[in-house]
């Protein structure tokens, strides 16, 4: 209720605000020549961010002597600090916290615009806008702070983008960036390298071995997979060949829900979950001949690394937030919903993931193997 109170009193300020802004703000007073400093927003999970890496690729492209900061979220922000098409991270903190403190910080650097590629509000479009950005751009533009915008007049939702990859690069042109690739950007650090080399010699993993990747845990319950179904996998791949390694990622808080499927398992499984650090996970990733995952940040970052992953998906649509590109070297397993209205982040058991079955699994990851 509070959160909500805070919310309300925001909004009726910055409309008194903005009636008395004296800016044109407006996209039709926009010129690319004058833009010196853009503020780029991608503030919310791994995932979300590595889909707007194209977007702010295009940036760059359009733009390249302009000084090009990024909002991103503190939690996740260290797998972004190399990309090269950044000049500097100013973290988000979640929610309120230090919401002043980051407009602050906004302010320091002038930002001649602000594209909103993935954000949360009401914080996200408020802080640019109190950040003193003079043009505000953000696709979908359909809540409540749309009257910060600078393209408010005309309206896109989700419903107008097949994938997410898709709006944030509608965010791009608006700004007059030309759109040459889609891929996502993650560069793998060469600490990275060294510190994976090092873990799997550890593992006794060597490359002899076949690496398949499980990614066990998800933001949500909604989108993770039994944990007896990968213990059971696991199983059957280990006994189908004695080189075959199982890795399981997570995150470093899932390593004791990692730690008993990979004890399940048995011999030939090891957890990563904690012991690798997120900037160099990529240099794992990598090393996988196959990942196997919900729809979580790590997949994302699989496909960004051309690792092929098999996709378990129920509650949320892989055409939205699956593959974007390299379709042939993925495969997605979906399965509709079952419960009906779908409650999503407040589901506590995921009925819908018992839909997709061990021996499904497992035959789409004989054929990634040519076994």
């Amino acid at each position: 209720m509070k959160l909500r109170i805070r919310e309300n009193l925001l909004y009726f300020l910055l409309k008194i605000i903005k009636k008395l802004d004296q800016r044109q703000t407006e996209l039709k007073y926009f010129n690319p020549d004058e833009v010196r400093n853009i503020l780029v927003v991608s503030s919310t999970a791994i995932g979300d961010t590595l889909m707007s890496t194209p977007a702010i690729r295009a940036i760059r492209e359009k733009y390249p002597k302009a000084k090009i900061i990024a909002h991103f979220n503190v939690k996740n922000m260290e797998l972004f600090e190399n990309n090269p098409h950044i000049d500097g991270i100013i973290p988000y903190y979640r929610g309120w916290k230090k919401f002043f403190k980051t407009i602050r910080e906004f302010r320091k650097h002038k930002f001649d615009v602000a594209v909103i590629l993935h954000g949360n509000e009401p914080q996200a479009t408020p802080m640019a806008y109190l950040g003193e950005a003079r043009f505000i751009v953000k696709v979908p533009n359909s809540n409540r702070f749309k009257f910060l915008l600078s393209n408010s007049n005309e309206l896109y939702t989700w419903d107008d983008f097949t994938h997410g990859v898709e709006a944030r690069l509608k965010s791009a042109e608006l700004i007059g960036c030309n759109i040459r690739d889609k891929r996502m950007v993650l560069p793998i650090q060469n600490e990275g390298e060294d510190f994976v080399k090092k873990f799997l010699k550890q593992n006794n993993i060597d490359e002899n071995n076949t690496i398949i990747g499980f990614q066990v845990g998800a933001s949500t319950v909604s989108r993770m997979w039994l944990p007896e179904r990968f213990i059971e996998l696991g199983k059957k791949l280990i006994q189908l060949d004695s080189k075959i390694k199982i890795i399981i990622t997570g995150s470093p808080s899932e390593y004791s829900y990692c730690q008993k499927i990979a004890q399940s398992i048995g011999k030939g499984a090891v957890v990563s979950a904690g012991k690798i650090p997120l900037k160099y996970l990529p240099s794992l990733i990598k090393k996988l001949r196959v990942l196997v995952t919900g729809d979580t940040g790590i997949m994302h970052m699989a496909i960004a690394l051309g690792t092929p992953i098999i996709g378990l998906f129920a509650v949320s649509d892989p055409n939205r937030s699956g593959a974007y590109y390299d379709l042939d070297k993925h495969f997605i397993i979906k399965k509709d919903r079952t419960c009906e209205p779908c409650i999503s982040k407040k589901c506590k058991y995921p009925v819908c993931m018992e839909s997709i079955s061990v021996e499904e699994v497992y035959k789409v990851i004989i054929k990634f193997l040519n076994l």
